[in-house]
């Protein structure tokens, strides 16, 4: 499954709104340096789901794509 996530980094604290089934706002605290927001939005969303969670696409980008195992 795919879903789509609009990433807020640099949160005052990590949040996570589902806006439909595929569609998520999420807000983690790290910066988006070096991949860290990345890394935390992934964990984020595998506590979520409880499966293994994969970046698609959007690496550098607001917009991005996970994979739900």
């Amino acid at each position: 499954m795919k879903i789509f996530v609009k990433a807020k980094p640099g949160a005052n604290k990590e949040y996570i709104k589902k806006i439909s089934e595929t569609n998520f706002v999420i807000e983690v605290t790290e910066p988006p340096k070096k991949g860290k927001a990345n890394k935390a939005i992934v964990r984020v969303l595998k506590e979520y789901f409880g499966k293994e969670v994969r970046l698609v696409s959007g690496f550098a980008s607001r917009q991005k794509v996970f994979e739900i195992e």
